[in-house]
């Protein structure tokens, strides 16, 4: 039988969803029998009542205060799990606007997370292990929160082979894949037909493919858009490296949306979190959804279980 894993979980903005789904997430967990342990973080006044809360100062219904409160809350689910106080971390949602307007510089959680716990690398990935197709889609993001005009600029050879290398590993220690298919998507339209539409195909993804290919990654592409996904969905290849943001995450969310998961990969721990954000439009009208809470959480306490298990059976 496996140990159960021990998780910190972050409310997120206070004034967005996340509190709401959190609780309801929890809750749910539990009387379904999960046994996973929880300690909640967040202001002082907004403890849910379900499990260990710690409160990290109150909130003064500002977006200063909101943004502190939230960016806090990351800082001590990190110290708790870099001191192995809990096995991974799962994030609510945050308004980077507010993260801003109290300080923090960090584009969002994959940068904070990367920053505070200094990995030098991090990858950014959409899982779903279930689609509205059935099979599952992961998506890595090679760039993330950047504007598209600058994009071509940073995929560069080293990015690609070093995202994919990193995809890699995380697939095979936290998904117990032996031999991950990564598909690479590619920059251009119809992966720029010979170059009709641009050489970043030619230049900097073929380079790319051929280190891969001699350090015994299992890879194919560059891969158009308009069809990477859809071989994926069928099943012939486990996940996709995706050039920019929205070409990654227009497929995935119109697929898995409510219960993909963000899972940060290259950190010390495990971290995850809902593929939606904080939905201030719908707070406490009843209808948020904590769905994807929910397999945020179980994804989670599963990744670190795998992970502890395989780091185990090395030693």
């Amino acid at each position: 039988m496996s140990t159960p894993q021990r998780l910190a979980i972050t409310l997120g903005d206070p004034r967005g969803i996340g509190p709401e789904v959190v609780a309801e997430a929890v809750r749910h967990l539990r009387e379904s029998g999960d046994d996973t342990e929880f300690i909640l973080l967040g202001p002082d006044e907004l403890d849910p009542g379900v499990g260990e809360y710690e409160g990290l100062g109150r909130f003064d219904g500002s977006e200063q205060s909101a943004g502190v409160l939230s960016a806090v809350a990351v800082e001590r689910a990190v110290h708790l799990a870099l001191s192995g106080t809990v096995a991974g971390i799962v994030t609510g949602p945050i308004h980077k606007p507010a993260i801003r307007s109290a300080g923090y510089m960090d584009p969002g959680h994959t940068e904070m997370l990367q920053r505070l716990t200094g990995a030098p690398e991090v990858g950014m990935l959409m899982a779903a292990e279930k689609t509205r197709l059935g099979a599952p889609l992961r998506v890595l993001l090679a760039t993330t929160h950047v504007p598209l005009r600058r994009v071509p600029d940073l995929l560069t050879r080293d990015l690609l082979v070093s995202q994919a290398m990193l995809l890699k590993s995380s697939l095979e220690a936290e998904w117990n894949l032996t031999r991950p298919r990564i598909a690479i998507c590619a920059l251009n339209p119809h992966a720029s037909d010979n170059g009709l539409f641009g050489d970043e195909e030619d230049r900097v993804f073929r380079p790319a493919l051929d280190a891969l290919g001699k350090a015994g990654v299992e890879v194919e592409g560059p891969i158009p858009a308009d069809t990477v996904f859809a071989r994926t969905l069928s099943g012939e290849f486990d996940a996709v490296v995706a050039p920019y943001h929205d070409v990654g995450m227009a497929p995935f969310k119109t697929v898995a949306f409510g219960s993909g998961v963000n899972v940060t990969l290259g950190l010390p721990f495990i971290r995850t979190s809902p593929d939606h954000g904080t939905a201030f439009d719908i707070v406490g009208t009843g209808s948020a959804d904590s769905t994807s809470m929910q397999t945020a959480i179980r994804m989670a306490a599963r990744l670190a279980g795998n992970r502890f298990d395989t780091l185990a059976a090395h030693m």
